[in-house]
């Protein structure tokens, strides 16, 4: 059977090619991937492993890109640099300024958290080196304490990268005479990306920087170059043969190697691989765990062939491409590029703008995306990939002086962009240093470190003379807190209600860390009758590790377990387990941190999950109120020195 191979409207970089060529399916696949983006984006309860979307696009730009380059070889023995540099610039900036300039300008007008950090957002965005920017900023793509305007574009730099570097490679490909050479070449590169994730992934830590890495995640580029090498010509980057007819006749019309022939010989059985290998992409969609060590070794490499599969069966049979070349698929993936660009930095906004946006604001969202990702389509990206950027400025140039009314609008086109420019610049400027969650969290880090040094002081003071009166026992003498950010954001305010407590708390931190550093202090003499456990922020929990808490601890100390509050899907999970654990265990009480902080959201940092001073006030009435009710119900000794008073939580203004 004989394919039409025609490069798809949305991907096509040089649209005046006339032979320019088209895969069937592949836009139809592009549709399926940017809307599981934007459901994983926007309601990640739905799909909490929509990340797996953007490995699809990986695995389809190495495809297409490949056989691009290896086309123009074919045809000419030679690789223009220039020319591939120049269609990748006409495809992908245009849209991007626009959308840094506007997003910038609304930013700057909205001020606070969406500020922060955006010069180097700018920086990343404008020379295609997000991810590493990122990087080196220390900043996370699964952190809610910064929201990142422009954070979506760190896989537009893997590929960028991989456009800048690939063309080069294959020009030396040629070097190698055998085809099966060649592309175990090519595999080989791939399967070191996926080596190097897996090596580097650290269990329990932010995998952001295997996530980012070009050199950890371009496993879907080379998978898909593969692919492309497969499907084509066996001479295709070597010498010419001696005979490319009889060459073409072995390898059929279409001239594939043998090896892709045979496996593309079973026509029945190829759609149903292909809808296997989609269902198997929409199964981790829906199961894979975004930041769990699944993902990084071998999860995101089995996206990878799975979307190679999907991209055989719908290039190599008709019924399967057709069917993913649905109208409402094709037009969705025509436009996927601006989509994808536009719906994070929008839904970003929209979260400043409305803090409680609920399910309706995030439809909204999307639809807006779509809608200027149209616009985008068809009076931005379509003129300058048929003319060029020459071309668009002189076809603007006829349209302004055809008549007055014309040249008017063009004035005030230009006088916008002055003001969008100079808004973006504003933003940069006055941007600040951390946001209001990152501002609490080092405020506690500060205090603990503060009180840390008064308590070696203290003890070196008593050391030195033991005539020294011992200081009189306070009520946090006897609590020792484990915690996360939540926990670090409120340190101040426990320190002022219960003097001399014991805090070790860390960004990110979740209930697994728990276990070792109750024992360790435990071991060290250091942990108290009272421990209070403050993680959940960060991660689904297990009962398993309650128990580990509560067996670290030991029979006769009181624990409270402090109840999550995140805008997460996890969160509620979290709690029931934490109260289900605290009615079947003696000695253990909860602290109801989500019921009494969710009235009163406005006293939260801008992400909605640190607090701010009020916010770090009720967070410390919540433990006080746990531990008077485990008084009473579990008295270890007559008279209870743990019990701190019967005050209710209240909500305190800030003295």
């Amino acid at each position: 059977m004989k394919l039409s191979y025609r490069t798809p409207a949305s991907l096509r970089p040089d649209s005046e090619t006339r032979d320019s060529r088209r895969f069937s399916g592949l836009d139809g696949l592009r549709g399926i991937a940017v809307s599981v983006v934007l459901v994983f984006h926007f309601f990640p309860q739905v799909l909490p492993g929509g990340f797996v979307g953007v490995d699809v696009f990986f695995v389809i730009s190495g495809f297409l890109i490949t056989g691009l380059l290896v086309d123009e070889y074919a045809r000419s023995r030679r690789i223009s640099l220039r020319r591939f540099w120049s269609r990748r610039v006409r495809r992908l900036v245009p849209p991007l300024v626009p959308l840094v300039l506007l997003c910038c300008t609304v930013a700057w007008m909205l001020g606070g958290d969406v500020l922060v950090g955006l010069g180097w957002q700018v920086l990343g965005a404008v020379t295609f080196g997000y991810n590493w920017v990122s990087i080196a900023g220390s900043a996370s793509y699964f952190s809610a304490t910064s929201p990142e305007l422009f954070r979506n574009l760190w896989s537009l730099a893997v590929e960028e990268q991989f456009y800048l570097v690939w063309p080069f490679a294959l020009l030396a490909v040629p070097l190698i005479r055998s085809a099966r050479i060649r592309l175990a070449v090519v595999c080989t590169l791939g399967v070191l990306s996926v080596l190097w994730m897996g090596f580097l992934f650290q269990p329990g830590t932010d995998p952001t920087r295997v996530y980012y890495g070009s050199d950890t995640h371009s496993f879907g580029l080379f998978a898909g170059a593969a692919l492309a090498l497969l499907l084509r010509r066996p001479n295709g980057l070597g010498a010419p043969t001696r005979n490319a007819n009889a060459g073409a006749a072995r390898t059929g019309p279409a001239g594939f190697t043998r090896f892709a022939s045979r496996l593309a010989s079973p026509a029945r059985l190829r759609p149903w691989l292909g809808l296997t290998a989609l269902l198997g992409i929409g199964a981790a969609a829906a199961w894979l765990p975004a930041a769990g060590p699944s993902a990084y070794r071998g999860g995101l490499a089995a996206i990878s062939l799975l979307s190679c599969v999907v991209i055989w069966a719908a290039v190599r049979g008709a019924r399967f491409g057709r069917w993913l070349d649905t109208p409402a698929l094709r037009w969705i993936g025509e436009r996927s590029y601006g989509i994808y660009l536009w719906h994070w930095p929008l839904f970003v906004l929209a979260g400043v703008a409305w803090p409680a946006a609920g399910v309706e604001v995030h439809l909204l969202v999307a639809a807006v995306a779509v809608l200027v990702a149209a616009a985008s389509y068809r009076w931005l990206e379509q003129p300058v990939r048929r003319r060029g950027l020459r071309g668009g400025i002189r076809s603007l140039s006829g349209f302004a002086t055809e008549s007055w009314s014309r040249l008017a609008v063009v004035g005030v086109a230009a006088m916008v962009g002055l003001i969008l420019v100079g808004g973006t610049t504003a933003a940069v400027v006055v941007a600040p240093a951390e946001t209001s969650a990152q501002a609490r969290i080092t405020s506690g880090r500060h205090m603990l470190e503060a009180a840390q040094a008064d308590r070696k002081r203290e003890d070196a003071e008593r050391k030195s003379d033991p005539t020294t009166a011992p200081a009189p026992v306070a009520p946090g003498d006897l609590i020792s807190a484990v915690g996360d950010s939540v926990m670090l954001a409120s340190a101040p305010e426990l320190e002022d209600r219960f003097p001399g407590i014991l805090i070790d708390a860390a960004v990110s931190r979740g209930m697994r860390a728990a276990p070792d550093i109750l024992a360790a202090q435990a071991a060290a003499g250091t942990l108290r009758p009272v421990v209070v456990v403050g993680l959940g922020t960060n991660g689904p929990i297990t009962t398993d590790e309650l128990l580990a808490i509560e067996a670290a601890i030991g029979p006769d100390r009181k624990l409270v377990l402090v109840t999550a509050f995140a805008d997460r899907d996890w969160t509620a999970g979290v709690n029931e387990a934490l109260a289900g654990f605290a009615a079947h265990h003696r000695l253990v009480g909860i602290a109801g941190w989500h019921d009494a902080i969710a009235p009163h959201t406005d006293v939260l940092a801008g992400d909605n999950i640190h607090p701010g001073p009020t916010g770090g006030r009720i967070y410390a009435d919540c433990i006080a109120s746990a531990l008077d009710w485990l008084a009473p119900q579990h008295p270890l000794h007559g008279r209870d020195p743990y019990r701190l008073g019967q005050d209710p939580v209240v909500l305190r203004p800030v003295s």
